[in-house]
């Protein structure tokens, strides 16, 4: 092991500027044969520790949570390093391309699942030879329809019990979501076909309504997009199930003089759910919220809870949604179920909550607002856009 870590730092220490193009490329391909060797040898490991319950030596009932407390991993990437450890003895040619670092870690959790007691029994029982079907699966992962090498196991999974009773959906569903410190939260999911379709069916109406003008995100930031406006429209909606006695929404928490004061204030409010988010953003979120006043002691204790205020009401929402229609941001033309009641003077500052001192937004262009650029309505109705720097965003002619 010492030798393997002199290797790295040798590594680390080389210019990477002195290489020709070329030679960066075929220094990327040993690495990563590298690093797909170190993991078929971290697999082999932590399959002999399963098997022998080393993790009793530590005080840990499974390998599984040893890696989770001292390896910080996720419980998902635990439980498939121990999976794939447990799979990899009953497929020679799959570990043996894993040893000699051609096929990934990710690419043997995939092929793992064959090699299950149950899927073992049913290849047993219908005279399949797993070692034929193992060769199989490594050649795909060599060959060019990689790619497509977890329709392949689904295939054979499916071929070896195809009149057995179709399974519960819901058994095959997973979602996990953690918080990364006070950044936001990040997670991964597993479902099913029926209900990843219907997953991508409601996020694509999405992302395909009409958006913005220039938008030119990556694809993984307009699905991101599109399932917190979906989440928005089911929140806004009022259909969902109430949570003790309430109906869920965002909760914030901010002291008063972080309310009114105009700085940023970075990590000043705190979320429902333990995040913290800056006073700028609290600020925004309170164009159009319900504002709860609560008064405590220097000793913790309450001293005064006052009554819910509605900043925006129903009737004046319903009334900028008929006046304006859409996002009144320049180029935006999302829809108003899509949008918040912007004030244009915020009420902290002495703003009216009044049609007159009101906008629709969608979120990306609130933001916006909330950062430097403005939307101001002229006499006649029309409405303009400013930057930071007071130049006004002008949607010329149609090109033909």
């Amino acid at each position: 092991m010492g030798e393997l870590q002199s290797a790295l730092d040798a590594l680390a220490a080389e210019d990477l500027f002195a290489l020709a193009p070329g030679a960066v490329l075929e220094r990327t391909t040993a690495l990563l044969q590298v690093v797909n060797r170190a993991n078929a040898e971290l697999t082999r490991t932590v399959r002999h520790a399963d098997s022998t319950g080393a993790a009793e030596h530590d005080g840990k009932k499974t390998v599984a949570s040893w890696l989770r407390g001292h390896g910080h991993l996720s419980a998902g990437e635990a439980g498939r390093l121990v999976r794939s450890g447990r799979a990899l003895e009953h497929l020679p040619a799959t570990a043996a391309a894993f040893a000699e670092g051609t096929v990934t870690a990710s690419q043997v959790a995939v092929i793992a699942p064959i090699a299950g007691e149950a899927e073992r029994a049913a290849a047993d029982e219908q005279d399949v030879d797993l070692g034929v079907i193992d060769r199989a699966l490594v050649a795909v992962a060599h060959g060019e329809a990689h790619d497509r090498l977890a329709q392949v196991v689904h295939h054979y999974r499916e071929a070896l019990d195809p009149d057995g009773t179709e399974p519960d959906p819901t058994e095959g569903r997973s979602f996990r979501i953690s918080r990364n410190g006070d950044s936001g939260v990040s997670g991964d999911y597993r479902l099913d076909a029926v209900g990843g379709e219907k997953v991508m069916a409601a996020l694509e109406s999405m992302v395909q309504a009409n958006r913005p003008q220039g938008d030119d995100r990556t694809r993984a930031q307009q699905l991101a997009d599109a399932l917190v406006q979906l989440c928005d429209n089911a929140l806004a909606s009022g259909g969902l199930p109430k949570l003790r006695t309430v109906k869920p929404q965002v909760v914030l928490n901010l002291d008063i003089d972080d309310l009114i004061d105009p700085a940023t204030g970075p990590g000043a409010a705190r979320t429902g759910f333990g995040g913290q988010i800056s006073a700028a953003r609290a600020r925004w979120l309170a164009c159009d919220a319900s504002i709860s006043r609560i008064v405590m002691g220097p000793d913790g204790v309450l001293l005064d809870l006052g009554r819910d205020h509605r900043v925006v009401t129903p009737g004046l929402r319903k009334a900028v949604e008929l006046r304006d229609g859409h996002c009144v941001f320049a180029g935006c033309g999302a829809p108003t179920y899509w949008c918040d009641v912007h004030h244009l003077v915020h009420w902290i500052f002495g703003g009216e909550t009044s049609l007159e001192n009101s906008g629709l937004l969608c979120e990306r262009h609130h933001t916006k607002v909330h950062h430097g650029f403005r939307v101001e309505r002229d006499p006649g109705g029309k409405w303009h856009t400013y930057r930071p720097d007071d130049t006004e965003i002008l949607i010329g002619p149609l090109l033909v």
